[in-house]
């Protein structure tokens, strides 16, 4: 039996263990590809939100204080369930989403070793003994925040919900997960069901798809303590505004312009393999996309023509019934966003010497060369199958545009003197760099975030990170007989 059959998911969000309507009603859950319905999805209110978290804050309690092997056993069992069900929700994360096969595949591959990730958390040790001036026994102790609230986009929703999901109910909170309302189905029905099945107790997590008053509302709760959200630099600011006003933590991971550097001594037909995949995976809707390509010279004009030869040549439609190499946009607005900065980017002086054109939801991989510093393609995120190409006369003006980007997430470099690379690599602020790699990549237990407007570091992956995100840290101290005092 699938995870969504004789369940009543269907215009419903899952609240306290059940499956319940929204206040906000429902919608219509809609195929990019097609414009078909592909069923109905229940839209939570502030309400729900407050409801929600104070179910939440008292279930927490009971799950905290189970046996870390209890706690572990659970994300095990997740772990082992996504692989279970690998077909069903690959067939959602295609569907909704518009992932090709491959890309469905992945996120599968990395939500279950998130679980098993953090499987391993719970028996970490989860404190330290201190030196005392007092005779005394001093300990900084790690306990669990409380509720999280994670807030999750649609481009990966697999992926960026449950590297926070996951971690958090292992080191003992409870979380309410807002996914993005345009593919819940993927970022938020399956992961409750993938929990619930694997014997989470109710009450622990939440599943409250909406819009920006969900948003505000979890952010604002007394009930949730730590924020986890994943989406663009302009909301995750208000977001790290209003969490400060209410002397909250946020992690947040943000937007990118990830740049790929190709030295002079690159290999062309390594790095146009990198580049390519870079910019034009999963239709360039990911926050690691590489967004500026920074080329030699002495290679540019030769690596400009096989670039562009080669996104001539992908195949773009739809992936749940056609083998492509790229799927559709999200949705109209996205479209017309990212069409908007390659016709201005081509307006400033950009030449565009592949795609620049869509049919539908289908965004033909577009290349554009010689493109001024100032242009929207090369200045700002676009979030689209867009590899804006500039020419670099040497590795300090390389140096200098890469670290010109308000953002600072990923980095790639391709040269065959790999001490070189790191070194043109330190010189440049980011949270993640590859050597002879493109600049999207993920590991669960690689540490994960940028700097600058890209973030607040590495807030995501592997235990360190997780166990500072999710936890708090208190002090005891134990006397063998009460202390005495002058007074």
């Amino acid at each position: 039996m699938g995870l969504l059959d004789s369940v009543g998911w269907q215009g419903n969000i899952f609240k306290n263990g059940t499956w319940v309507a929204g206040g906000a009603g429902d919608y219509p859950v809609v195929e990019p590809a097609t414009g078909a319905t592909l069923g109905r999805m229940g839209h939570a209110n502030a309400r729900d939100v407050a409801e929600a978290g104070a179910h939440a804050a008292e279930a927490q309690k009971e799950w905290a204080a189970l046996p870390h092997t209890a706690r572990a056993a659970v994300l095990r069992r997740a772990g082992d369930l996504w692989q279970q069900h690998a077909g069903e929700i690959s067939g959602w994360n295609v569907r909704e989403v518009g992932a090709v096969p491959g890309m469905a595949g992945f996120a599968l591959h990395v939500a279950a070793e998130e679980c098993y990730e953090a499987a391993s958390l719970p028996s970490r040790a989860i404190g330290e003994l201190l030196p005392s001036e007092q005779p005394r026994l001093s300990i900084a102790r790690r306990v669990p925040a409380g509720v999280v609230g994670v807030i999750s986009p649609f481009n990966v929703p697999i992926i960026l919900g449950i590297r926070s999901v996951a971690p958090a109910l292992a080191l003992g909170n409870a979380v309410i997960l807002k996914p993005d309302p345009r593919t819940a189905v993927t970022g938020g029905t399956l992961m409750a069901r993938i929990f619930e099945e694997a014997g989470l107790p109710a009450g622990l997590l939440h599943m409250l798809p909406g819009g920006a008053d969900v948003g505000e509302a979890m952010v604002t709760d007394p009930n949730i303590r730590v924020i986890s959200f994943t989406g663009s630099t302009p909301v995750g600011r208000r977001i790290g505004e209003l969490a400060g006003k209410h002397l909250k933590r946020a992690h947040l991971e943000l937007g990118g312009n990830s740049a790929l550097l190709v030295l002079d001594d690159a290999d062309v037909d390594a790095a146009v393999n990198l580049a390519a995949w870079g910019s034009f995976f999963h239709q360039g809707q990911i926050c690691m996309t590489t967004g500026r390509h920074l080329v030699a010279a002495r290679i540019y004009d030769e690596f400009v023509e096989r670039l562009a030869d080669k996104a001539g040549k992908l195949p773009v439609g739809n992936p749940a019934t056609e083998q492509v190499a790229l799927g559709p946009i999200i949705d109209a607005g996205q479209r017309d966003k990212i069409h908007g900065m390659v016709t201005a980017s081509a307006d400033q002086g950009a030449k565009v010497i592949a795609g620049g054109s869509y049919e539908q939801l289908f965004y033909r991989p577009t290349v554009l060369a010689d493109v001024p510093l100032t242009a929207p393609a090369f200045a700002e995120e676009v979030f689209g199958p867009v590899a804006p190409v500039t020419r670099v006369s040497t590795v300090d003006e390389a140096v200098e545009f890469a670290g010109a980007s308000e953002y600072g997430l990923s980095l790639g470099i391709v040269t065959r003197d790999v001490m070189r690379g790191l070194a043109v690599a330190e010189q440049i602020p980011t949270g993640i760099v590859h050597i002879n790699d493109q600049t999207v990549n993920d590991e669960a237990n690689a540490p994960f975030g940028g700097v600058r407007a890209s973030g607040t570091g590495s807030r995501f992956g592997g235990a360190p990170a997780n166990i500072d995100a999710f936890t708090e840290t208190r002090w005891i101290t134990l006397r063998g007989e009460p202390a005495t005092y002058p007074f």
